[in-house]
């Protein structure tokens, strides 16, 4: 039996990376097979690519040349890790995937979502989320939390304007509008609580279908 591959996304500071923590924790407590993992990152390789990507000394680095590490990072992070738990029936939750690149790069960056698209079918064989969770926040709300969070891992994106994450917004909304039967927006402006009730009702949902 194949297990169910769920996705957290959204801009900085939306609170994603939290809730799916509790998410899981919760979905243990009910006997559920569950593995949590994140992009750029997860396994060895993709952590290394992680570093190169986030490093604030970074900043020169070319839009086109973000775009395929993150793809690089994302497909030994499937091979490795995301299929053969899915093979073994888990419920893998991943913080971020393809739709983050799609968003960044591809909206933000200016690249172009279809063409982000096909770099990272490449990359990922066509092995996509079957459900999404777009953690929606405004973009102001969330650059406050990051500013007064000092647990949280600073990353070269975290230098970029508040015009560039308003646009990572908007890409967002596209995503969500495109693949409405996949990505569920989740009201992010609510208390971890509430967030986190919201997510794991549409995770349990998706599972039990």
């Amino acid at each position: 039996m194949d297990g169910k591959f769920i996705t957290f996304e959204g801009g900085e500071g939306a609170g994603k990376s939290t809730v799916l923590a509790r998410v899981a924790e919760k979905l243990r407590a009910l006997d559920y097979n569950v593995l949590t993992t994140r992009e750029p990152g997860g396994i060895q390789i993709s952590e290394a690519i992680r570093h190169i990507i986030l490093d604030t000394n970074h900043t020169a680095m070319d839009a086109k040349t973000e775009a395929l590490l993150y793809a690089a990072a994302r497909r030994q992070h499937l091979v490795e890790k995301v299929q053969p738990a899915l093979t073994d029936g888990t419920i893998v939750l991943c913080d971020r995937f393809i739709d983050s690149s799609l968003a960044y790069q591809g909206y933000a960056r200016g690249l172009g979502i279809d063409q982000i698209y096909t770099i990272n079918q490449f990359a990922i064989d066509a092995c996509m989320p079957s459900l999404t969770l777009w953690f929606k926040l405004n973009p102001e709300i969330g650059l406050k939390r990051i500013e007064t969070n000092s647990e949280r891992e600073q990353n070269r994106l975290d230098l970029e304007t508040r015009a560039f994450h308003e646009k990572v917004y908007k890409g967002y909304q596209i995503l969500a509008e495109r693949f409405s039967d996949r990505i569920h927006p989740i009201r992010a402006d609510l208390t971890i609580e509430e967030v986190t009730e919201l997510a794991l009702n549409e995770v349990i949902s998706h599972i039990n279908q």
